[in-house]
C-alpha cells in the first residue's frame, strides 16, 4: 500500500499538486476509485457496456449543448430550427447525427449491460440497490428519449407523442384530465414542445446524472459482480487485498480504451454512412413537418420501445394493455427478489435456467421487431405469445430459486398453463391462436415438467475461487 505521508519526489507530486492535495485530496479520491479499486480478475467483454453508456451519456449531454444553441422550442419554428442546423450550422449535421445515433447507441448498451446483469446474477444481494438505481436510470432514459423525440417537431415526432400521451387517457377516472395535464393543452401544441424541452434539456438530465452517480457509489461500494458470482472481498490477502483482485486501473482502464476505439469506429461508421440506419434511428416521415390533420398510416415508436409497445398491443383492452406494458417495465424492479436462487451466475445455473434466459431474451428482440410492424392478425397472435414468454421468464425464475418436489413442479405447471388457457379465451381465439398456443404451453411443459424426469434442472457446484 502507498504511504500518503510520503515526500512529494517519491509520490511524482510538484508544489502545486501538493498545495491542492491538501486541500482538495483528489490523489487519495484516484486512489481509492482507481488505482486502488480492486476488481475481479475474469472480467470479459460483457464488462464492456457499462464503461461505454457512460461514454454514450456524456456524447449525448455535449451534442445536446450544442443543439440547444440553435434550436427553437416552439411549434412555429422547431423544424425550421432543426433543418438550419443540418443545413446552415458549421458543422451542425454532424452534431445532430451523433446525437441522434449516440441515442439509439444509449440504449443498446444499456440493454447489452442489463442482459449481462441478468447472466451474472448482478441484481442479487448484495447489489439489489446497484440493480435498483440501475432500473431507475432505464426509465428516466426512457422519458428523456421520449421527450427528446418531440422535439423535430416532424410527422413521426408529433403523432407519436399523440399516441404515447393518449395511453394515459386510459386510466379509469382520471385519464382524459391526465392526458390534458401531460400535454398542457388538449391537443399535443407549443406549450407541450415548451414543457417537453425543458424537461429533456434540464430536468432529466440532471436527475438522470444523479442516479447515474448513485449507481457508480453503490458498485463501489458492493463491488463489481463477476462471471463466476463469486464474491472476491470474502478472500483477502494479509494486507487486505482481494486475492482474485487486480487494481481497475491500469489493467481495466486499458482493456475499456480498446472498447472505446472500437466502438467509436461503429458510432462514426454509423453517423457518416447510414445516419437513418434503415429508418430505425430516424424515420423517413420524420423529415416532413408536423401536420395535426394528416395521420401517417403507421405510427410505430423509435425501436427501442418496440417490445413494450408489442406488449401493449397484445392485449385488445386499452387500459389492459397499458397496464401489461407498465408491468413488463416494474416487474424487472423486484427481480432480486423474484430469482432468490443463491448462485449468481448462470455458469453454474441448471441448463433450463439458462434455456428460460435465452427464451426471455428471444422473446424481447421479437417483441421488438412486431412493435416495428403494422397491426395484422399474425403479427398480434405472435406479440401474445412472445409477451407470455416474457412473463414466463419471472415465473419460472420464481420457482426454480430453491429445489421443489414432483408434486410442486405438477401443480407449478397447471396453474400457469391454466392461466395462459384462460387469457386466450378471454381474447376469444380461433384456429390460428389455438395452433400458436402450442408455443408458451410447450415451453412452460419444458420448464415446469422436465425436472420431474430428467436432472436439467440441476446446477454445478460454484467454485471457491475465481476461474478464468
Amino acid at each position: 500500500m502507498q504511504d500518503n505521508n510520503q515526500n512529494p519526489a517519491a509520490s511524482g507530486g510538484t508544489a502545486l499538486g501538493d498545495w491542492i492535495e491538501a486541500r482538495f485530496p483528489y490523489r487519495q479520491f484516484l486512489r481509492n476509485q482507481l488505482t486502488e479499486y480492486y476488481a475481479p480478475r475474469n472480467f470479459n467483454f460483457w464488462y464492456f457496456f457499462g464503461s461505454l453508456a457512460l461514454l454514450v451519456l456524456v456524447i449525448q449531454i455535449v451534442t445536446g449543448i450544442f443543439l440547444t444553441m440553435s434550436y427553437k422550442p416552439s411549434a412555429d419554428h422547431a423544424f425550421a430550427s432543426v433543418e438550419y442546423i443540418m443545413r446552415d450550422v458549421e458543422w451542425g449535421w454532424l452534431i445532430r447525427y451523433m446525437h441522434s445515433t449516440g441515442a439509439s447507441l444509449f440504449f443498446a448498451v444499456v440493454y447489452l449491460h442489463m442482459f449481462r446483469g441478468l447472466m451474472y446474477g448482478s441484481y442479487k444481494k448484495p447489489r439489489e440497490l446497484l440493480w435498483i438505481f440501475g432500473m431507475l436510470i432505464y426509465v428516466v432514459l426512457m422519458a428523456e428519449a421520449f421527450m427528446g423525440y418531440l422535439l423535430p417537431w416532424g410527422q413521426m415526432s408529433y403523432w407519436g407523442a399523440q399516441v404515447i400521451i393518449s395511453l394515459f387517457g386510459a386510466v379509469p377516472g382520471i385519464g382524459e384530465p391526465l392526458a390534458t395535464w401531460i400535454r398542457g393543452d388538449y391537443l399535443i401544441s407549443d406549450i407541450t414542445l415548451n414543457r417537453f424541452y425543458a424537461l429533456h434539456v434540464v430536468a432529466l438530465p440532471l436527475v438522470l446524472i444523479g442516479l447515474v452517480l448513485f449507481h457508480l457509489i453503490a458498485l463501489r461500494t458492493s463491488g463489481s459482480n463477476n462471471p463466476d458470482g463469486i464474491e472476491i472481498k470474502e478472500d483477502k490477502d494479509e494486507n487486505g487485498v482481494p486475492k482474485d483482485g487486480i487494481p481497475f486501473h491500469p489493467y481495466y482502464t486499458l482493456k475499456d480504451l480498446v472498447a472505446v476505439g472500437i466502438f467509436m469506429a461503429v458510432f462514426f461508421f454509423i453517423v457518416f454512412y447510414m445516419p437513418t440506419f434503415f429508418g430505425l434511428f430516424l424515420k423517413p416521415a420524420n423529415f416532413e413537418m408536423a401536420d395535426h390533420l394528416q395521420t401517417p398510416e403507421h405510427v410505430p415508436p423509435v425501436w427501442y420501445f418496440t417490445p413494450f409497445y408489442a406488449v401493449l398491443r397484445a392485449i385488445p383492452d386499452t387500459f389492459g394493455g397499458v397496464l401489461a406494458m407498465t408491468l413488463s417495465i416494474v416487474i424487472l424492479f423486484f427481480l432480486p427478489w423474484i430469482d432468490r436462487n443463491p448462485i449468481k451466475s448462470w455458469r453454474y445455473r441448471s441448463f433450463l435456467y439458462k434455456l428460460l434466459l435465452l427464451t426471455f431474451a428471444g422473446a424481447f428482440i421479437v417483441l421488438g421487431y412486431v412493435g416495428i410492424q403494422p397491426a395484422s392478425t399474425t403479427i398480434d397472435q405472435i406479440g401474445w405469445r412472445m409477451t407470455q414468454l416474457y412473463f414466463l421468464f419471472f415465473v419460472v425464475s420464481w420457482i426454480y430459486s430453491y429445489p421443489r418436489s414432483n408434486r410442486y413442479y405438477y401443480t407449478a405447471f397447471a396453474i400457469v398453463a391454466g392461466v395462459i388457457l384462460m387469457f386466450d379465451l378471454w381474447r376469444g381465439p380461433d384456429a390460428f391462436a389455438w395452433a400458436m398456443s402450442i408455443v408458451p404451453l410447450g415451453l412452460t411443459a419444458i420448464f415446469l415438467l422436465l425436472p420431474t424426469v430428467t436432472r436439467l434442472d440441476e446446477s454445478k457446484p460454484v467454485p471457491e475461487r475465481l476461474t478464468s
